[in-house]
């Protein structure tokens, strides 16, 4: 076993004892918020995710089940466009708690102003529908990323592991503001407990330091597949699988490595198929790194929470190196970012194995925690880690092939 497993499993021993990338339909009764709070209310959010196709996802939950919109416009004075969430089948989304209203066709590089409405449904009848009071949010804004901007910039948190306070702590090391995304590349909680735990340990922190204005993007990591609440947690994001999508000159693929374990393991008493799950992305993949939209970007670069090499010889880390690095070097990533380890960490290039550069970044105990910022343009890309003193602990720049 290396440093990191045991590093990792020391960890992980610890903390069990304390404690398709495309949109799902949010569930019609998600666990109660504020249970006992007669006062109807916006309880969480808003909060934004987008996939860079002109287009925004804007969050948000209530206290009690409502039907709900989004009004915006150019200026903070005339919000004079609604949009809804919609279901399938010709239905708005309404009668939950849960909300996510995604605005279309939007005007590259134009800021945009908004605001929630949500009217609470006190009684929900076949042939009658009682409304109850009606609340709305403060107008915030936001600016929609030209997608052909020549110079992007994001950030990556990773490993966080129920550890909010971290969220803020490194935000602070660097202006969020100003970065065109968030990138949370797994762990960010130990398994999945309920609502309240998805709430406290992610949203409200995100909500409060940066996703009002700037939006975020998240895969999970291992850990997310774990608990009684895993195959609920998906319905509060965009998504949290694989995708790909290009901003400026950058084509970015994001893989959902699965569990570290194998799926026979006893822990998953037989209801979990991550194996089949990574070969059906190696598939997508293939697809992917031969086409127009991957081909024609400048850079290419992979997020994914466990790392294609350096991350010990647990079942999960190995088959993601025997399906991913092939296709890794034969598409000539420019740079993999990874978490999982626990252990920062810049792997350069090698002409044997790995052909890219992998960077790794830390967590979750004070002192191993980091942030890692990423800015890239038609002429390379330019990575820079920090840990929680914020202190460059790893750097790497990448050139125009």
């Amino acid at each position: 076993m290396n440093d990191n497993q045991c590093n990792r499993r020391n960890f992980l021993k610890v903390g069990l004892t304390l404690s398709a990338a495309t949109m799902v339909a949010p569930a019609n009764a998600i666990a109660d918020i504020a249970r006992n709070d007669d006062e109807f209310k916006i309880a969480v959010g808003p909060y934004l995710q987008t996939n860079f196709n002109h287009s925004i996802t804007i969050l948000w939950l209530t206290n009690k089940n409502a039907a709900g919109w989004v009004e915006f416009g150019e200026t903070a004075e005339n919000l004079n466009q609604k949009a809804y969430g919609k279901t399938e089948l010709g239905l708005m989304q309404a009668n939950s708690k849960l909300n996510a209203v995604t605005i279309n066709n939007l005007k590259p590089g134009v800021k945009y102003y908004y605001k929630l409405v949500s009217k609470e449904i006190k009684d929900f009848q076949p042939y009658k529908l009682t409304y109850g009071e009606t609340v709305t949010s403060k107008v915030e804004e936001f600016i929609n990323t030209d997608v052909n901007k020549e110079e992007i910039s994001f950030l990556m948190m990773n490993d966080i592991h129920d550890r909010p306070e971290s969220i803020p702590l490194l935000l602070n090391l660097v202006p969020a503001k100003k970065q065109d995304f968030i990138f949370f590349n797994g762990d960010v909680f130990d398994y999945q407990t309920d609502e309240k735990q998805i709430i406290d340990h992610m949203l409200q922190p995100c909500v409060d330091n940066f996703a009002k204005q700037t939006p975020f993007i998240y895969v999970r990591g291992n850990h997310e597949t774990r608990g009684k609440f895993a195959r609920v947690f998906p319905q509060y994001y965009m998504h949290v699988g694989y995708a790909a999508f290009t901003l400026g000159p950058v084509r970015f693929v994001v893989l959902d490595t699965g569990e570290d374990k194998e799926d026979s393991h006893p822990v998953y008493a037989g209801i979990v198929d991550f194996d089949d799950y990574r070969i059906q992305q190696a598939e997508w993949f293939k697809t992917e790194i031969n086409s127009k939209a991957f081909k024609k970007a400048p850079f290419r670069i992979v997020l994914m929470h466990i790392p294609p090499r350096f991350s010990g010889d647990a079942h999960g880390p190995k088959h993601c190196t025997e399906l991913f690095e092939p296709l890794l070097n034969q598409g000539k990533i420019d740079l993999v970012l990874s978490g999982h380890t626990h252990k920062y960490m810049v792997h350069q290039p090698d002409k044997d194995l790995n052909h890219y550069p992998l960077i790794i970044g830390g967590g979750p105990r004070d002192g191993a925690r980091t942030i890692t910022k990423i800015k890239a343009n038609k002429n390379k890309i330019v990575v820079s880690m920090l840990d929680d003193s914020g202190k460059e602990v790893g750097a790497y720049t990448a050139l125009k092939k």
